[in-house]
């Protein structure tokens, strides 16, 4: 029999290639959540529309479901983050928290929760689920955030322990790939660099010294996890570190791009930005060990998957608004 999966959150960037690729899988029933955004059509796919800060739809839609992905979030880019942190905070703990009671009190067999890496601190070491600090202020940018996704995780762990709904909650790196946010105002800096380079005429700036690190995850490699901790996860609560391993300073990641996108480019710096020397990269030996999972698709490999898509997407759809307004 196969199992119905409800994916909240269908029509953004984790959500969306989720829903493309459970939705292929014949022992998945998939059901997609969205909200503002419009639907898209795909074979197998059955829709839900429902704001998910309303208890009646949260109710409404997850009657009957095996599996929730808890995809849905109010998000936005790195500026968003800086200059107005609440949107982060209010709607997404009332959604987690309707949901989670939800799938409690109608028994769901499992729940997958996407938590985030910035309650960790920069280091110059892959860091442990365990060595978080709970005790160790949370870098000031990422005060609300960070605090309400760890408020979340305790609510899965809470709700584990009262019955037997499976959670899982997962500290991922940044994901990038298809169907990421390429517009600068809410992309994040891989989807934000993509959309710099292929623009670019003659140069690409880069702010301070590039130095920041990041841990840069392709998007497929995620899902695989999520897979594979549906088939395979035996504890009811479980925390998981999934990230690529490694760490690539921002210029580094700054001149891979620009070499996959076969265009000559100079890369200056803007010096008179501020360089904050930070370093952030996952170990992830619990997932490997307990489920098997590792990533798959290397940088180099997810830069050209990514540009091939931004081209037959993005660069196809810019082309028709010029010629639109043309």
């Amino acid at each position: 029999m196969k199992q119905k999966i409800l994916i909240c959150g269908a029509t953004g960037f984790i959500g969306r290639n989720l829903t493309e690729q459970l939705s292929q899988r014949a022992d998945m029933e998939v059901h997609a959540v969205s909200h503002l955004r419009p639907e898209y059509h795909l074979p197998h796919v059955t829709w839900h529309q429902a704001d998910l800060r309303c208890v009646e739809d949260v109710e409404r839609v997850i009657k009957g479901m095996d599996v929730i992905i808890q995809a849905a979030a109010t998000t936005s880019g790195s500026k968003d983050i800086v200059t107005r942190p609440y949107i982060h905070v209010t709607d997404n703990a009332v959604m987690n928290s309707y949901l989670f009671r939800a799938a409690f009190e109608h028994k769901i067999k499992h729940v997958i929760f996407f938590s985030c890496t910035v309650i960790y601190p920069s280091s110059a070491r892959a860091l442990k689920e365990t060595d978080f600090d709970a005790n160790a202020p949370l870098h000031p940018r990422y005060f609300g955030v960070g605090n309400t996704k760890l408020y979340t995780e305790k609510m899965c762990e809470f709700y584990a322990g009262i019955s037997s709904t499976k959670f899982t909650a997962i500290r991922h790196s940044n994901i990038y790939g298809p169907h990421d946010k390429f517009d600068l105002e809410r992309s994040h800096v891989f989807g934000a660099t993509v959309t710099k380079v292929m623009n670019a005429k003659d140069k690409v700036v880069v702010w301070g010294t590039g130095e920041e690190e990041r841990d840069l995850l392709y998007v497929d490699d995620l899902i695989r996890f999520v897979e594979l901790a549906l088939q395979k996860q035996q504890q009811n609560y479980r925390l998981y570190n999934c990230g690529y391993g490694q760490a690539i300073p921002i210029k580094d990641l700054v001149q891979k791009i620009v070499t996959h996108s076969g265009k000559s480019l100079t890369i200056e710096h803007d010096l008179s930005q501020p360089t904050i020397k930070t370093s952030l990269y996952l170990d992830c030996s619990l997932a490997k060990n307990e489920l098997g999972w590792q990533p798959s698709t290397s940088l180099d490999q997810g830069i050209m998957h990514t540009l091939a898509w931004w081209k037959k997407h993005i660069m196809v759809q810019q082309d028709k608004v010029a010629m639109d307004m043309a």
